[in-house]
């Protein structure tokens, strides 16, 4: 690293977040203090009227009976499942990078399975991964200071981005924008590989499966998530030296289920090890499993084209994505590849609850796709 970056002034990171510091260190600025909530309809007309995500929050609800109860049942379902491609990802990353590498996981859904690729790697290796969460921004970019930070704290390392899930390859994007600013900045070499628990949208070389199914993890927010907020960054809550911000919601402890998560599918590593083993073995050698065939962007673009959406921002793919247009966004319709798929059941459901149609539309990619509800009146 160039003495310029060795000597440039770094933020301390903060205890932050429900989870053992020995599963993950959050670098991130605790914005707890500030009010940066709004509620969901007010929120959708700022980032339509072209105000950034980024600088606002989502008022956390407290998780209701209805989606704690489909959480529970989600965990129950599908808990062997997720260990399992946590394994088959984390046996991947150990056939081409040994044991010697450093685990960034994006805030937030990157959170919880970059603690179980660590724990697998704990469990099965007795090797200690150090493991960060870190923020990254559609538009804006990857958290400078954070990369910085943990290239001087593991220095000559590989860094390894993780992430719960693919939608449209959007963080993908901005990865490989982030590696480009960091060689022309700095002269620091990222890889922007990004492993992923799955891959729906075809845009990840590194992945467990590439089904689209629903992970746990997507049904709620901050409580699965160590009660962590999504990050922000704003001009006058972040400066140059800061980490990118998030509030951590202490309030929520007693419906923290992010522990719980953890430990369920952890759980499993032993009776899954072998099989996971086998499949990563598979997987490595099969090229297509290697490559990006970005499928998902091009059923987007059918999409908006067909329903006239003119903002690619708008639809929003795959089962955890589409959960969250339900629970927390303004929905206009949910299109699924067909109603008797068994990973849309909860879908149907929200869909139901909220009053919001369910079209059929044939031969997607993923099992479904939520699509925001326009608020200009029009679609394009």
């Amino acid at each position: 690293m160039s003495n310029h970056v060795s000597s440039k002034l770094l933020p301390v990171p903060e205890r932050l977040g429900s989870y053992s510091p020995d599963d993950v260190v959050f670098l991130l600025k605790n914005l707890s203090d500030v009010n940066l909530e709004r509620g969901t309809e007010d929120r959708e007309e700022a980032i339509q009227g072209g105000t950034h995500y980024s600088e606002m929050l989502p008022v956390e609800y407290k998780p209701t009976e209805d989606y704690l109860k489909l959480f529970h049942e989600t965990l129950e379902a599908t808990a062997r499942k997720v260990a399992r491609d946590a394994g088959i990802v984390s046996e991947r990353l150990a056939a081409r990078h040994g044991t010697d590498f450093v685990l960034a996981s994006l805030a937030r859904a990157g959170t919880p399975i970059g603690i179980l690729i660590k724990r697998y790697f704990r469990a099965v290796y007795g090797a200690e991964l150090p493991h960060y969460s870190i923020s990254i921004i559609r538009g804006k970019g990857i958290d400078e200071n954070a990369v910085l930070y943990m290239l001087r704290e593991h220095p000559g390392r590989r860094i390894q981005f993780v992430d719960g899930w693919t939608g449209k390859g959007a963080i993908r994007n901005v990865l490989a924008e982030a590696k480009e600013t960091m060689q022309s900045k700095y002269g620091i070499e990222l890889d922007d590989d990004l492993a992923v628990l799955a891959d729906p949208g075809r845009c990840s070389e590194t992945f467990g499966t590439r089904e689209d199914f629903l992970i746990p993890s997507a049904c709620l927010n901050s409580t699965v998530s160590g009660l962590m907020s999504r990050t922000v960054l704003r001009d006058d809550l972040i400066g140059p030296d800061d980490f990118h911000g998030a509030k951590y919601y202490e309030e929520w402890l007693e419906d923290d289920v992010s522990n719980l998560f953890v430990d369920v599918v952890c759980g499993y590593f032993d009776e899954i090890r072998e099989e996971a083993k086998a499949e990563a073995e598979r997987l490595e050698n099969l090229p297509e499993a290697n490559v990006s065939s970005w499928q998902g962007m091009k059923d987007i673009a059918r999409i908006q084209q067909d329903y006239g959406i003119a903002d690619v921002n708008l639809v929003k793919p795959g089962v955890g994505e589409t959960t969250r247009v339900l629970l927390r966004r303004v929905p206009w319709k949910i299109l699924v590849d067909r109603l008797d798929n068994p990973n849309l059941r909860h879908i149907l459901l929200l869909a139901e609850d909220r009053g919001v149609p369910v079209e059929v539309y044939p031969e997607l990619t993923y099992s479904c796709c939520g699509i925001i509800k326009p608020l200009n009146g029009g679609q394009s």
